[in-house]
């Protein structure tokens, strides 16, 4: 492929054959993983519940996947990310068929364990695979791996929707399947890697490891102000285009061009710029989210909102990216599960910040609300960048070939 020039591939010939395969694992696990979307939905409708009951409910969900998004990389570390990555697929699974024979009270146990499960896979995931493959191939991988995640979730939904005029259990009965197939794929494809020897004087303990390298401190607090505004897509958006008259489409639309242009371009972006210092790029990223919600406040738009979400996207098509593969990168040997775990958590950190912030900004002004959120954005960009040059930067301790 020649440098400057766009092909459908982006550098995925170069990844190993079985990253290849778990990329194809991811995406049918992503189309198939749709019972998180019609949760709420299937309380009220099937289970008879109150709106505010459901909500709560569906909430616990949400709580057991933070959790599990934290607790993973120490469990992969423990016990092995392949193994760990099998446990939760299959338990997974299992939780999908249980949820519709499971008494209403007994749901947000369920729910919860779902949730966890569902967390724990991310960071053992993007860890199994990063870990596994030299720096330079990392950025691509792990830019295959959310571009076929968006992909599936872009399909999966609205297959999901055909399904649940008829009965609601078929979701639940296919999300378990994905569930087998992606089990499937890391029991018989991904191979079994036997442990690195940790070299003397590397820390075992994460503490120990965060107090050695306090840049990499540094980019979570920066990826939290930056994922914070964000956010703002799925909170703020969909406010300003209601008070503008918008319909509800056109918010569905909004999320359709994120997931798109990420499907699109992102893997082409991370093969293209792979040899570009990582933290220019993840600052560039931070900068252009900023921006995207800046130019919405002079005067808000249909339109203008379509182009700042597109301006957003292409700053977390540069940033999240970047900063996975950075996080594996200077992860300590024997550490990358925890380093994905804090790196995951800071990146869904904006869904618990964003949604409150925006609300009380909005009801103030909304002009104020997107310029409180691209400031986000800018500070995290500059902290980051003017940063750079005085902060310690300590070099991997093990590099992975």
């Amino acid at each position: 492929m020649g440098e400057g020039r766009f092909s459908g591939d982006a550098g995925v010939k170069e990844l190993p054959g079985w990253v290849r395969w778990l990329l194809v694992g991811r995406f049918v696990n992503a189309l198939g993983s749709m019972a998180w979307v019609f949760i709420p939905l299937y309380l009220v409708s099937d289970r008879g519940l109150s709106e505010g009951a459901a909500g709560s409910i569906a909430a616990v969900w949400g709580l057991g996947m933070i959790a599990g998004n934290l607790a993973g990389g120490t469990v992969g570390d423990r016990f092995g990310l392949r193994p760990t990555l099998a446990l939760a697929s299959l338990a997974s699974a299992v939780g999908c068929l249980l949820v519709p024979v499971t008494p209403t009270p007994g749901l947000p146990v369920v729910l919860a364990l779902m949730g966890a499960l569902g967390g724990v896979g991310r960071p053992v995931s993007f860890a199994l695979v990063t870990s596994a493959l030299p720096r330079e191939h990392r950025r691509q991988a792990s830019a295959w791996m959310r571009a076929v995640n968006n992909a599936g979730t872009v399909l999966g939904p609205p297959l999901g929707g055909l399904l649940a005029v008829h009965h609601f259990g078929a979701i639940f009965v296919i999300d378990a399947v994905a569930s087998l197939l992606m089990l499937g794929v890391v029991m018989f494809v991904v191979p079994s890697v036997a442990r690195t020897p940790v070299p003397d004087g590397t820390p075992t303990r994460l503490l120990a490891a965060l107090r050695q390298d306090p840049r990499f401190v540094l980019l979570l607090l920066t990826v939290v102000a930056a994922d914070t505004a964000y956010r703002f897509a799925y909170s703020a958006v969909p406010w300003q285009l209601e008070a503008l008259g918008a319909a509800p489409w056109i918010y569905g639309t909004t999320i359709s061009l994120n997931c798109g242009l990420i499907v699109l371009f992102e893997p082409w972006l991370a093969h293209r710029l792979r040899e570009r210092p990582p933290e220019r790029l993840i600052a560039l990223g931070f900068l252009l989210v900023g921006v995207g919600w800046v130019v919405v406040a002079p005067s808000p738009g249909i339109a203008v909102v379509l182009v700042a979400v597109a301006v957003v996207t292409a700053g977390e098509m540069l940033y999240k990216p970047t900063a996975t593969a950075h996080a594996s990168d200077r992860a300590p040997e024997g550490m990358h599960g925890r380093y994905q775990s804090l790196y995951g958590a800071a990146s869904i950190g904006g869904t618990v910040i964003a949604p409150p912030l925006a609300g009380a900004l909005f009801e103030l002004s909304p002009r104020l609300m997107w310029v409180v959120g691209g400031a986000l954005g800018v500070a995290a960009a500059a902290v980051l960048a003017f940063t750079g040059s005085q902060a310690l930067r300590r070099q991997p301790v093990h590099e992975t070939h």
